[in-house]
């Protein structure tokens, strides 16, 4: 599949989130986020919702860089399993893989993983690919 030949600029939101880019290419993204207290719920581990939009802003760029030129691509759909809390001072990664890539829609899985690599989270989402209209 013909990928695009320019990436969009991050979004004001990811870099409000202190989102960072390690690497990006149509097999592999990677992310990194550092836990801040603002990121953080009540009892001062990584906010859900936090969590999702690292996981999403990963899993929306392999998408995008899967998508056919001329394309854009929006999240259709996004199942996620918990598995450990990170705190405060910690700096989680998100690693984005297409599973399976398509004429319409790219399957992608996010891993997130903590400093010291164990599993944050899994996501499995799909990335539906169309025209932009306003």
């Amino acid at each position: 599949m013909e990928t695009p030949s320019v990436m969009p600029q991050e979004s004001s939101f990811s870099r409000h989130l202190g989102i960072e880019e390690i690497s990006v290419d149509p097999s592999c993204a990677s992310y990194q986020m550092s836990i801040s207290p603002e990121l953080s719920n009540r009892n001062g581990v990584l906010h859900g919702g936090a969590l999702m939009s690292l996981v999403d802003h990963c899993g929306g760029t392999v998408g995008f860089a899967n998508c056919p030129p001329g394309k854009t691509t929006v999240t259709l759909e996004s199942k996620t399993n918990f598995f450990r809390a990170a705190r405060v001072g910690d700096v989680v990664t998100a690693e984005g893989r297409p599973l399976h890539a398509g004429r319409t829609s790219v399957v992608v899985q996010v891993i997130t993983r903590r400093g010291d690599g164990k599993e944050v989270s899994a996501t499995t989402q799909t990335q539906l690919f169309l025209e932009w209209k306003d």
